[in-house]
């Protein structure tokens, strides 16, 4: 048997990019560009360009200083081996100097580093969620990037899991393992199959995707809403828009929030929208936490107003030990960990590195994000 393993397009242009930039000559004021793997990547994660490049933003230069947050701490020695010119300093170490000095900042947004940062330009988020830094942004604000799309198929794969794992009521299963109870066929709970259901992907973008492009595989029946139209992949049924989501979810046997926490989403799940749902249906959630009542979500499972839920985001987090959700009957609930996998990670690394390159060389930027819409 041969020991070699397939890689996907993701991973090789991952693999391209990261030796690039390793192997990137320590003279050279700029990294060296990879476009061949750079543009399979954009192909296979979907990634949206800027359409002009960023030299001709106002205030851009090649940077001299990037402060790093702690969460990219790790990632520091192919930062600066991406981009040799660059002094990379970790925020936590940084004086009021570094600071006053920091052209960008990676993984770092708070109300005292944009207030200090006198040369600030550039803004990398490590995730695809920027409601924490959006709200804190002023005109002239500097340019926002995110993650978006590159945590997409790892995060897919958790909601098929737990819809898997709801609908096999695994949740109860495991807990009569726990208790060493073999439950008979008769007591054991009706089994269901995921083949011919219909799920409603709330929120079409990068995540909601890959999810709609899963569950189609599984033989299901996928409608989904988006901000920006009707239009989705030929593996969606219907695509509404926003204001059709109380009336799609009546249909669904799944409902999935893939949305991003803007002021229309926050609480967009609460009691009303779970009287809408299907009493047999299953409400899954990796978006944010504060998209979801969570009064209203604890009372529609306990009442029995949907069949279950599957979260990887609660509100608020982390959850406390006394909060009644915990307790809730048919509840799978996992720690934001959705996205914690080698892919998810290498994936974004490879952008990070690759939006690092396209700075300092002035060009179309990836991922940018519409400070006035919050994503």
């Amino acid at each position: 048997m041969s020991s070699r393993v397939a890689v996907g397009p993701v991973v090789l242009s991952i693999m391209l990019l990261t030796a690039r930039a390793v192997a990137a000559p320590a003279a050279s004021d700029t990294p060296a560009a990879a476009p061949s793997a750079s543009a399979q990547l954009i192909e296979s994660l979907g990634l949206r360009v800027a359409p002009a490049p960023v030299r001709e933003r106002s205030g851009w230069r090649p940077p001299r200083v990037i402060l790093v947050g702690g969460m990219l701490q790790d990632l520091l020695p192919q930062l600066k081996a991406a981009a040799p010119a660059v002094r990379f300093v970790e925020a936590a170490k940084a004086t009021p100097r570094d600071i006053a000095a920091a052209d960008a900042t990676f993984g770092v947004c708070s109300a005292e580093v944009l207030k200090a940062a006198q040369h600030l330009e550039w803004i990398q988020w490590p995730a695809a969620g920027v409601e924490r830094c959006v709200p804190l942004l002023h005109a002239p604000a500097p340019l926002l990037t995110n993650l978006q799309r590159t945590m997409g198929p790892s995060i897919a794969e958790h909601v098929i899991a737990m819809m898997l794992s709801l609908s096999r009521h695994f949740e109860e299963f495991y807990a009569a393992q726990g208790q060493g109870h073999w439950e008979s066929n008769d007591a054991a709970p009706e089994l269901e199959d995921v083949g011919g259901k219909t799920v409603l992907v709330a929120g079409l973008g990068g995540i909601g995707t890959e999810v709609a492009r899963r569950a189609h595989a599984l033989g299901m029946r996928v409608i989904a809403t988006r901000a920006s139209g009707h239009e989705g992949p030929d593996f969606v049924s219907y695509v509404g828009l926003p204001d059709e989501l109380a009336k799609l979810a009546r249909e669904a046997d799944f409902v999935v929030n893939c949305l991003p926490l803007t002021p229309e989403t926050t609480g967009i799940y609460n009691k009303e929208f779970f009287a809408a749902m299907k009493r047999s249906a299953y409400f899954i959630s990796i978006g944010r936490g504060k998209s979801t009542v969570t009064a209203d979500l604890t009372a529609a499972l306990t009442q029995g107003t949907i069949a279950g839920a599957g979260l990887d985001v609660v509100d608020p987090e982390p959850l406390p030990p006394e909060s009644p959700l915990w307790h809730a009957p048919h509840l799978i609930l996992t720690p934001h960990i959705s996205a914690n996998t080698a892919v998810a990670e290498q994936t974004r690394n490879a952008v990070l590195i690759e939006n690092l390159r396209r700075y300092i060389a002035g060009e179309p930027m990836l991922s940018v994000v519409d400070i006035t819409k919050g994503y």
